[in-house]
């Protein structure tokens, strides 16, 4: 343990959810001691630089002079921390199961260095039960006790990317332990650098709020999606019955519809919870449904554009198509499970030549797609056949857009 007054916190994983926490942490003046096998992005962070959109780097620099914030690829300094947060990414296998290998190789990094007084809270979304039953054992196979010898907690990550009124710092933090010294720790602890602390009895009860939040809001979009296609049925306007909704000023919640879901929360999270049920011979009907409009609506605006190209007397096969926005959502750069993803390999499918328009995304690169953004959007609008907006970036000019495109889908309603 660190004897230093200055409390010291070790983070592991310090991608979007690590290094907003870490900053967080730092300007209360905690010390911080980022952990990441990326030796890179450790450099980058002990140059001040950051790599998240989030934190700017005149926010990071000052905290790094003032070693305040530090980072490492050494796993042999959580030995210095007083608390360790796991911030790892907790990805879906392609059966959609949980893959929580990196929670378990963060885990023993900690179990094989565990010192007496130390605190570990798991922020990676995960299903139910996974701290008791998976983290816990391990960290008690040092000999330690949880409880007194140890604590341990849970403690979900709510970031929401690209967001200003609501941040890491005044978001409520939910948290439960495996026993009540744990939640005393962890409360005495967050409450160094988090304005609002909310407990709950349980570990299990914390990673359940995290999948409740993400599965509301997968189930409210799954249902307003598909309204949008009950509508188009009835020849409704189904933005305008949604516009009109919305001004009741009790019970109703106003959602609208889109592309699909994207983004590292809310098209995983809910399968967490699904998977966990079918253990437990239990269907999650909601989520199970709600996933399936949801994927389903890539496929429906593809349609859409072959139907409009149809109407100018074109086909997809050799039409040229620009997608406007490809980040999951307005204003970011983050592309992860963006469903502008699916609509581009689907009009590709269709042997369309698809080009895409996003100053936020210069290049996407994986494994289906290796293109770069248009350089001029005017440009990319006169050479192409048709047009979809699929993300509503929030400087786009609509009415520039509307003009100049020869053809035109709107997945967002903007124009």
């Amino acid at each position: 343990m660190s004897n230093q007054k200055v409390p010291t916190l070790g983070v592991i994983g310090m991608g979007y959810v690590g290094l907003p926490l870490s900053v967080v942490f730092a300007e209360a003046g905690v010390r911080v001691i980022g952990f990441d096998l990326s030796e890179t992005k450790m450099s980058q962070l002990n140059a001040g630089e950051s790599y998240i959109e989030d934190i700017p780097s005149d926010r990071l620099e000052p905290l790094v002079d003032q070693r305040l914030v530090s980072g490492t690829t050494d796993f042999d300094k959580l030995r210095e921390a007083d608390a360790i947060s796991i911030c790892v990414p907790t990805p879906l296998g392609k059966t959609r199961d949980p893959d929580i290998s990196y929670i378990v190789a963060a885990t023993k990094e900690i179990a094989s260095r565990l010192q007496p007084g130390q605190l570990v809270i798991l922020e990676s979304t995960t299903y139910p039960g996974t701290t008791r039953e998976v983290i816990l054992p391990l960290l008690e196979e040092s000999g330690l006790k949880v409880g007194q010898d140890f604590f341990l907690a849970y403690s979900p990550e709510r970031v929401d990317p690209g967001r200003e009124d609501y941040t890491t710092k005044n978001t409520p933090k939910v948290l439960g332990g495996i026993t009540r010294e744990c939640i005393d720790k962890a409360e005495s602890f967050y409450g160094k650098a988090i304005d609002t602390i909310v407990s709950v009895s349980t570990p299990e009860a914390a990673e359940m709020v995290k999948l409740l939040e993400n599965t509301f809001r997968a189930v409210n979009i799954a249902l307003v999606n598909e309204v949008l296609l009950m509508c188009e049925k009835l020849g409704v306007d189904a933005w305008e019955v949604i516009d009109a909704a919305a001004t009741k000023p009790f019970g109703f919640m106003k959602f609208t519809p889109g592309p699909g879901l994207g983004g590292h929360c809310i098209p995983i999270d809910p399968h967490y919870l699904s998977w966990k049920l079918k253990t437990l011979n239990y269907t999650a009907r909601f989520i199970e449904l709600a996933s399936e409009v949801n994927t389903a609506m890539p496929e429906h605006w593809a349609q859409k554009v072959q139907d409009t190209l149809n109407d100018d007397g074109k086909s997809v096969n050799g039409s040229s198509i620009l997608v406007i926005g490809v980040a999951y959502k307005k204003d970011i750069s983050d592309v992860r499970e963006s469903p502008a993803m699916d609509v581009i390999q689907l009009l590709q499918r269709k042997g369309g030549t698809v080009t895409y328009y996003d100053h936020h995304v210069p290049e996407i690169i994986n494994d289906e797609l290796n293109l770069s953004s248009e350089p001029s959007l005017e440009d990319a609008l006169a050479s192409c056949d048709c047009a979809i907006i699929v993300t509503d970036h929030s400087d786009y000019d609509w009415a520039i857009i509307k003009e100049k495109a020869p053809a035109l889908v709107d997945t967002r309603n903007v124009t």
